[in-house]
């Protein structure tokens, strides 16, 4: 614990004997200096004492220098409070480059502040002064980056442990021992939430008995106070987790980013809102040296988005993507082949657990839309939900019905027009799919008519598929497919890009 003065003013510049007095009047009084440091401009001298000698320490000084002080010649003496000394002290720091440039992008990313440094010309010790609250995470955080041997500790904090977070957990569990043995990486959960409770612990949340903990716990979930206590613990490679759909949880991205925390989420709200946020969300990333990693919003596990962004990082140019992204209309029109009413395989596909609980959520196109947009602004279109063309698949009195069990009455009226499209298409050898296109700067959704050339012909089950079209994939398309409905696979993305964070 420490206090810090601050003498400063412009008749200190050029002027001889400044320290010899100030120096002497408090050795006069037999206060003991702690740490010294001067800028070369001369304009002001700072230095730490103990606390308790602080308020003396000010009025030595006062007196010493009453008549510049009064001549303004020198400001009144400032007094900083409530701050500590950490010291960085080797014998083989002498001549070795990149050492304090270690240890101050290591408090940075921790968001310590520091107040001020001195450095003796032995180069055997870098003293650092940070605010007292901040001791253990400037400690913490410089330990790290000096004394961990290689193991890195990936710190997570998880909201939304449902079907998919508490999936990802599972799966977090299994491979604890493997991450640990292979690759020297640890992963400790700090802190779970749903929508009425929360569990926070710094020291890490055993995955053998989470949902009891969490069940039991007495703290009520505020998001607020969650992201407070995330930020203030200041842990390295912290992580948050959105395993949400929740627009409300996402409006504190930036809060998250800003603090130098990183965010991975298969929420597609952040990155489908307006342009503005989701440009404002990468460059806070960027700016702060974290990681902001969505691959689950498009295609589940399936290396959509970090395929697309490696092409265009290499220099490669995106001239055309056709893409079918939604695992739920994927198996309606793959099962759509005449042996079945249109309106029997959208029930099958409730049954399975592939639609919403309304299956209008899906066959309206919107999700497809906010997937194909997130797409096009990955490629570096400025585009807007507005601007993306979408067909809807049901016709108007299936959209109207009032409730899911008429709109299933509604969709077996409607059986005739799907198989008269289905019949049209099959005359020419084609098949129906629900296909999003990126072309020319312009995004459509709609129902397409393709033939056995095309790849998206042979489609099966819930299949995801994109086909890229490049300047270095112009004859032919880069296509990517594979099944990508179902928390597993959705919740094995969201781990790929946990590992991500870390490596």
């Amino acid at each position: 614990e420490i206090s810090l003065i601050r003498v400063q003013g412009s008749g200190m510049i050029g002027v001889a004997g400044i320290s010899a007095r100030l120096f002497g009047a408090l050795a006069k009084e037999k206060i003991s200096i702690i740490l010294i440091t001067q800028a070369s401009s001369e304009h002001s001298i700072c230095f730490a004492v103990e606390p308790d000698a602080a308020k003396k320490t000010q009025k030595v000084i006062e007196e010493e220098f009453s008549l510049e002080i009064m001549a303004r010649q020198i400001n009144q003496v400032v007094v900083e409070d409530n701050l500590c000394v950490v010291a960085v002290v080797g014998e083989n720091m002498r001549g070795t480059p990149g050492i304090s440039g270690r240890i101050f992008q290591a408090l940075g990313k921790k968001g310590v502040n520091v107040v001020t440094i001195a450095q003796g010309s032995s180069e055997l010790n870098v003293s650092i002064v940070v605010n007292k609250k901040d001791e253990s995470a400037a400690i913490n955080a410089i330990h790290d980056a000096f004394f961990i041997n290689g193991k890195k500790t990936l710190h997570l904090f998880l909201v939304g442990p449902g079907l998919i977070g508490g999936t990802l957990l599972g799966q977090i569990h299994k491979q604890l021992n493997f991450l640990e043995r292979e690759y020297a990486l640890d992963i400790k959960i700090i802190a779970i939430a749903n929508s009425k409770k929360m569990i926070l612990d710094k020291n890490g949340i055993s995955l053998n008995n989470w949902q009891s903990r969490l069940t039991n716990s007495t703290d009520a979930m505020n998001m607020q106070a969650f992201v407070k206590e995330m930020k203030s613990l200041k842990l390295s490679n912290s992580v948050f987790v959105d395993c949400t759909a929740s627009d409300s949880i996402v409006s504190y991205y930036e809060k998250i980013l800003s603090s130098g925390i990183s965010i991975v989420t298969p929420n597609k709200k952040a990155n489908s809102g307006c342009y503005e946020k989701y440009e404002n969300l990468k460059s806070i990333a960027v700016r702060m040296d974290v990681k902001y990693l969505y691959e689950t919003n498009v295609g589940a596990s399936l290396p959509i988005i970090s395929t697309l962004n490696d092409l265009i990082l290499s220099g490669d140019k995106v001239l055309k993507i056709e893409t079918i992204i939604s695992g739920t209309i994927s198996f309606i029109f793959n099962s759509f082949d005449g042996t079945k009413r249109f309106s029997e395989i959208v029930r099958e596909a409730k049954e399975k657990g592939y639609t919403e609980p309304d299956p209008r959520d899906d066959l309206n196109g919107r999700d497809v839309a906010r997937k194909v947009l997130i797409l096009a602004r990955e490629v570096g279109l400025v585009c807007e939900s507005s601007n993306i063309s979408v067909e809807n698949i049901l016709p108007e009195h299936c959209q109207n019905a009032k409730s899911v069990d008429e709109f299933f009455v509604e969709l077996q009226k409607a059986d005739a027009y799907f198989e008269q499209l289905r019949s049209d298409a099959a005359k020419h050898g084609k098949v129906l799919r629900y296909i999003a296109t990126l072309e020319n700067d312009k995004v459509r959704v709609a129902i397409q008519s393709i033939d056995e050339h095309h790849p998206f012909y042979s489609l099966t089950g819930n299949e995801n598929i994109i086909a890229m079209t490049t300047g270095r994939y112009k004859e032919k398309p880069l296509v990517i497919k594979g099944p990508a409905a179902g928390a597993e696979l959705t919740a094995a993305g969201v781990f790929a890009d946990l590992i991500h964070v870390i490596n």
